[in-house]
C-alpha cells in the first residue's frame, strides 16, 4: 500500500510547518489555460478521504474531495497560464510559471515545494520534484484534483459558448471531434496557436441555412 504522505512526514519532521504540493492539468491540450492547483495540508493531518491521481478517481468523487480539500486543508490557490502566455512562453515554462504564480501568491508563504513531475525552476525556497507525484503526495494528489476540476468546468462553460469542438467531453485534449471542429471552423481566441491544430483558418461562426 502506498503511503501518500511520507514525503510531507519526512519534511513535517525536519521542521517544515507550511509544505506545498504542487500539480499542474492541461499540458497536452490544444486549446484553454494551462492550471495549477498548490496545497498546503495542516502539519500531522490527513484528508478524511484517499488522496491519489486525479486521473483515478471519477468525475463525481474528484467533485466531493474538491469541497473536502478546501475544507480541510491549511491553504489552497489555483492559478492558471492564458493560451497566449503559453503561446509565448511554451507549454513547460507557462506550466511551470502556474504553478509558481501558486506559491508566489499572497497568503500561501509555503516553505518547501512538493512539486509533480521531473521539472522546476530556480527559486529560493526548497523544493523536490517527485515524478509521478500526484499518486505519491497527498498535497500533490489534492493539488491535482482542485486543478482537474477547475479546468474541466471551465471547458464545459466555454463549450456552451462554442459547441463545435467537443469540450464537454474531451475539455480541449486532441481527439477526433475536436480536430473536426477545427477543420470545419478554424481555431479560435482559445486555441494554442504554437500547438498543431492542423488547420491556419481562423473562426467563424457558422451560417444559419434554415
Amino acid at each position: 500500500m502506498i503511503d501518500r504522505y511520507r514525503y510531507e512526514n519526512i519534511l513535517w519532521n525536519e521542521g517544515y510547518s507550511r509544505v506545498m504540493g504542487l500539480d499542474e492539468v492541461g499540458r497536452g491540450c490544444l486549446c484553454g489555460p494551462v492550471v495549477a492547483a498548490g496545497v498546503i495540508l495542516k502539519p500531522g493531518a490527513k484528508l478524511s478521504f484517499e488522496a491519489k491521481d486525479s486521473k483515478k478517481i471519477s468525475k463525481k468523487n474528484r467533485e466531493e474531495f474538491t469541497d473536502r480539500i478546501k475544507e480541510e486543508s491549511e491553504f489552497w490557490t489555483i492559478k492558471t497560464c492564458s493560451p497566449k502566455e503559453i503561446d509565448e512562453l511554451n507549454i513547460l515554462h507557462a506550466s511551470i510559471k502556474a504553478m509558481l504564480k501558486c506559491a508566489e501568491y499572497n497568503g500561501a508563504d509555503p516553505d518547501y515545494l512538493l512539486v509533480d513531475g521531473n521539472r522546476f525552476t530556480s527559486t529560493i525556497l526548497p523544493y523536490e520534484c517527485v515524478v509521478k507525484g500526484d499518486d505519491k503526495s497527498a498535497s500533490i494528489a489534492a493539488a491535482s484534483i482542485l486543478a482537474k476540476v477547475y479546468r474541466d468546468k471551465l471547458m464545459e462553460s466555454l463549450h456552451k459558448e462554442l459547441p463545435y469542438y467537443g469540450w464537454n467531453r474531451n475539455v480541449g485534449y486532441p481527439t477526433k471531434d475536436h480536430f473536426e471542429g477545427l477543420e470545419k471552423y478554424g481555431y479560435t481566441k482559445y486555441h494554442r496557436q504554437s500547438f498543431k491544430l492542423r488547420t491556419d483558418k481562423e473562426f467563424s461562426l457558422p451560417v444559419d441555412t434554415e
